[in-house]
């Protein structure tokens, strides 16, 4: 004889109780969405691993700072009995290649100085035609009037500040000088012999500033 099967019954109040939850965190869900659509943003009531990746509160990992290099931009100071070459620093991005620190320094140079205490017989109407970094040295072409103007004290400080400017990288480096792109033999109407390439080392041995 089989048993008769049994029938749960649940009262009234526990079904419009539990039709009322369902209705509230139904509402609730919409109210979450349409708040989330026009806002962009989540409640904050909404768990962490349930937020959007752009709104949870994990920490970024912070910006990785921008190293710097310095260059010297070579001045003249003048002194009670002669004219010495100066260093002055030129901030850089590290992330700045040989040619192009090389280009800037050369290029600050031919802007002229803006120090009081320092000068410059680089004419300055000079150009900086190029400037390339090659395995045999650094080449520099520059415009003509880079070859007129003062006397021969004038035209071996201005030889100085570019062989300087352009090894500060590097003492050691030779410098190939070039004008509207043919090498630069003689310097000034007193012709004073430029050789090539020139290093600071000959540069020290041949002119007297």
């Amino acid at each position: 004889m089989q048993e008769p099967k049994k029938r749960y019954q649940f009262s009234t109040g526990f079904i419009v109780g539990l039709s009322s939850v369902l209705i509230v965190a139904g509402g609730l869900g919409a109210w979450w969405a349409w708040t989330t659509i026009r806002s962009g943003e989540a409640p904050p009531w909404v768990p962490e691993q349930l937020r959007p990746a752009d709104q949870r509160g994990e920490e970024e990992d912070p910006p990785i700072p921008t190293e710097e290099v310095e260059i010297q931009v070579y001045w003249l100071q003048i002194t009670e009995t002669r004219e010495e070459l100066v260093g002055q620093s030129l901030t850089l991005d590290e992330t700045s290649d040989p040619e192009i620190a090389v280009e800037k320094a050369l290029a600050n140079l031919m802007e002229g100085v803006d120090n009081p205490d320092y000068a410059t017989t680089i004419p300055p109407s000079t150009e900086l035609r190029n400037v390339s970094v090659r395995e045999d040295g650094v080449h520099i072409d520059l415009s003509e009037d880079f070859m007129f103007g003062g006397g021969s004290v004038s035209m071996i400080g201005r030889l100085g500040q570019v062989v300087y400017t352009a090894t500060s990288f590097d003492p050691e480096t030779k410098v190939w000088l070039s004008v509207e792109g043919e090498p630069l033999e003689y310097l000034g109407g007193e012709g004073i012999y430029v050789p090539q390439p020139l290093t600071r080392e000959e540069f020290n041995a041949n002119y007297e500033l």
